[in-house]
């Protein structure tokens, strides 16, 4: 699988996305946790909800009522969870940064990691997405649209971190690229590489593994 033809033909289909949709890296960072387990457009409605309460700061935030900022997460899942995460965030910026989400994220990206992993409710996806769209460093996230689209095309034998590898080491060192393209195989996953795909409409399906295997496969009698 070359990574750079994959980039160049979803770029084509699918034209740039533009992530990550947020107005601050602060707001990026609530967003990439409120994100897990759920849909985009629910935590869409969290941010919105935030917003009007003029929450999306870290000294907003972690001085707020822990009652108030679950109302305001509710719709996106299991909210008492992430209402305590965003919150220990926000405290975590504030005690160790005065506040500065720019200082917190100038720091190397592989302490910046570290430190990121050790907050409740980040584990490498969510540290690794913060990493490249609110620190602007080249890490590539792994998804489960990216697992996926991944043992499709014969990399299932690659762990989190194998799979993270293999990607940077073929994509170019291009900030951009790297954004566009998470963006991108996740567009693919939702349109056409899904839990059931629908390979023969997916612009990939000349060169995907798992297409090209089932359409030689004979058919059951």
């Amino acid at each position: 699988m070359e990574i750079v033809k994959v980039y160049e033909r979803l770029l084509t289909e699918f034209g740039r996305q533009f992530w990550w949709p947020a107005e601050t890296r602060f707001e990026m960072m609530v967003g990439a946790i409120l994100t897990q387990r759920t849909t985009w457009s629910a935590v869409e409605v969290a941010i919105r909800k935030l917003k009007r309460k003029k929450l999306l700061n870290p000294h907003a935030l972690a001085n707020s009522n822990p009652q108030l900022v679950e109302a305001m997460v509710r719709q996106t899942g299991f909210y008492r969870q992430k209402a305590r995460r965003i919150r220990k965030l926000a405290n975590h910026l504030v005690e160790g940064y005065g506040g500065s989400v720019d200082r917190f994220l100038r720091k190397p990206w592989q302490e910046l990691r570290s430190e990121l992993r050790s907050l409740e409710g980040v584990g490498r996806e969510t540290a690794d997405v913060i990493l490249l769209y609110a620190a602007n460093q080249l890490v590539f996230p792994i998804d489960a649209y990216t697992q996926r689209f991944s043992r499709r095309f014969g990399l299932g034998d690659l762990d989190y971190e194998g799979l993270k590898a293999h990607f940077e080491e073929q994509m170019p060192k291009d900030l951009q690229v790297y954004k566009e393209l998470h963006a991108l195989i996740d567009e693919l996953g939702k349109k056409y590489c899904k839990k059931a795909p629908e390979c023969p409409s997916c612009i990939l399906s000349d060169t995907c593994p798992k297409n090209l295997t089932d359409a030689i496969r004979p058919i059951s009698t």
